[in-house]
């Protein structure tokens, strides 16, 4: 369990040397137990005190990485159990799986199908994170040679999934170079599948039918000298296993539990398309680090992914884009200029309507935090000197002969005193984004 100030402080040499840059130790120990700041500013601090200090301040919930180079993912490290607590640190890994049934064309054709799972939104770049290969032949030689084609073909991290440790050894010394996931160790073969996971400097996956039987496994694969693991609650339907991650979450975050302190992962097992959807959407929110499912629609992994990028954004730190002028089309010295804020929510809806006009078209993004329209104007960080500073800024006289510009209809009390403080004539536009169009097509002139 985290320590107190106070706690931080009896381990302390108590000489209030300054040498830290604070007045006391006690003031320091503060610091500490805030976080805000390094123990190693302290040039007095015990040997002891420090093993003691840094094994208190290890994170309740351990970091893994697989994957190398651009490949590399990361899960685990968490601290709080809600979002507001402060934010999520690794993001859902999603995994699709492979059979290593497939050969021939149709095992590239799904290689081929899994790396085209990439999508922009909203500015960003996103894609499904892992391949999992399955070993449903049952042979050695089929599961290294589909480890061996993915690892060939594909620029995702990979995650070996077998209980067998002849094939999982087979597999990871075609791959061990790409660092992959061992999937899974269980009471039956833990020592011979951590005895794998140690010699190539792998992580590993502790794979249990109960969160009593999943601390004592750890435990277990600990004592073989591997540290790197993840959580799997096997064969538990779905709301018993978001019910059991959640038990998980709180045993590692809040109590602290270090034989429960490690990511999970969680196999979607329905057929059909909408039904893993669902069950991977609720996974992603309750709590599972790795999401494996079989699914390649381009719709479906991209509603997934969706979810991940709003649920693992930071709550303290809107996604934005770059204030300056987007130039949309071609447009000319009489294209209208709108103006919108930074979120990229809202200029991306704004960018996509203006496109979907087909009437080229300057929008001026000014500069509000991050923050829509209505948030930003209501606490003034959108108002008529940010958007005449931002016209000045950029340009945008130099841009077009006319001095029109349109704004967005719900701050169209803005409309007066933006006249006063631009010059420019003021046309209020429709108050939501999907009316641009025919706003464009029919009003603009």
């Amino acid at each position: 369990m985290a320590l107190t100030g106070l706690d931080i402080f009896k381990l302390l040499p108590k000489t209030n040397c300054k040498k830290c840059g604070m007045p006391t130790c006690l003031a320091f120990a503060m610091q500490l137990a805030q976080k805000k700041a390094k123990l190693e500013d302290c040039p007095c601090v015990s040997d002891e005190a420090t093993e003691t200090l840094a094994a208190a301040a290890e994170p309740p919930m351990r970091s893994v990485k697989f994957g190398t180079g651009d490949s590399e993912v990361q899960l685990g490290q968490e601290t709080v159990m809600f979002r507001h607590e402060e934010k999520f640190y690794s993001p859902t890994i999603i995994a699709v799986t492979l059979s290593d049934k497939l050969a021939g064309d149709d095992l590239k054709k799904r290689i081929d199908d899994i790396n085209s799972l990439k999508f922009e939104r909203i500015g960003l770049h996103i894609q499904a994170n892992a391949v999992a290969i399955i070993n449903e032949s049952g042979s050695d030689d089929s599961f290294a040679n589909a480890a061996a084609a993915v690892n060939d073909s594909s620029d995702l991290a990979i995650i070996l999934c077998s209980d067998s440790p002849s094939a999982m050894a087979a597999a990871v010394a075609k791959t061990a170079a790409a660092v992959p996931l061992i999937a899974s160790a269980s009471a039956d073969n833990a020592d011979d599948m951590a005895k794998i996971a140690k010699e190539n400097n792998c992580p590993i996956v502790a794979k249990a039918d109960s969160i009593e039987a999943l601390a004592e496994l750890t435990e277990k694969i600990k004592a073989q000298g591997v540290n790197d693991i993840v959580l799997n609650l096997d064969g538990k339907a779905l709301q018993e296993l978001l019910f059991s991650l959640s038990q998980l979450r709180v045993l590692s975050l809040k109590k602290v539990f270090r034989p429960l302190g490690f990511p999970t992962m969680s196999f979607v097992t329905d057929t059909d398309t909408d039904a893993q959807v669902t069950s991977a959407t609720s996974l992603i929110c309750k709590y599972s680090g790795i999401v494996v499912i079989d699914t390649t629609d381009h719709a479906a992994v991209l509603t997934m992914l969706t979810v991940i990028m709003n649920v693992y954004s930071d709550p303290q730190k809107p996604i934005q884009v770059d204030p300056k002028v987007y130039a949309i089309g071609e447009p000319n010295e009489n294209s209208p200029v709108i103006f919108t804020t930074n979120f990229s929510l809202t200029y991306y809806t704004v960018e996509s309507d203006v496109e979907s006009s087909r009437v080229p078209a300057y929008i001026i993004v000014v500069d509000t935090e991050g923050t829509s329209v209505l948030t930003a104007y209501s606490g003034d960080k959108l108002n008529e000197k940010v958007v005449a500073d931002a016209i000045a800024k950029y340009g945008v006289e130099d841009m077009v002969k006319h001095r029109k510009l349109i704004i967005p209809g719900y701050v169209a009390v803005m409309s007066g005193k933006l006249e006063e403080a631009t010059g420019w004539e003021i046309l209020v536009g429709p108050r939501e984004s999907s009316m641009l169009p025919k706003y464009l097509q029919e009003v603009w002139k």
